[in-house]
C-alpha cells in the first residue's frame, strides 16, 4: 500500500521552517497546498528548480494555492541557501516556507 497520494490528508505534523514553527494544518488553512521536496540544499538542479517555483508563485497565489517545500536539511542551511536561489534565479521573493 502506498504512502500519501494526491488528495490524501497529510498528518498534522509540527514542523520548523524558514518561516518559523507551525502545524501543517494551520499553514494549509483549508486551502490547496502543493508540497514538494528536494534532496539537498546547494545542489545546482535544486537551486534552479526552487527558483522556478518562486517564478510561478504569483500564478499559484491567483488560484489560492500555497506552496511548502520539504527536505532533510536544517532551517539554518535553508536560510543560507536562499541567497544562492535568489542570486542564480534573479529573484528576491522566496515567500513560502521550506
Amino acid at each position: 500500500m502506498p504512502g500519501l497520494t494526491i488528495g490524501d490528508t497529510v498528518p498534522n505534523l509540527e514542523i520548523e521552517t524558514t518561516h518559523g514553527k507551525f502545524k501543517l494544518h494551520d499553514y494549509f488553512n483549508n486551502r490547496w497546498t502543493i508540497i514538494f521536496s528536494h534532496p539537498s540544499d546547494f545542489t545546482p538542479v535544486c537551486t534552479t528548480e526552487l527558483g522556478k517555483m518562486v517564478a510561478y508563485l504569483p500564478e499559484f497565489e491567483k488560484r489560492g494555492v500555497k506552496l511548502l517545500g520539504f527536505s532533510c536539511d536544517d532551517v539554518h542551511s535553508h536560510k543560507e541557501w536562499i541567497k544562492d536561489v535568489e542570486a542564480y534565479n534573479v529573484t528576491t521573493f522566496l515567500d513560502f516556507p521550506f
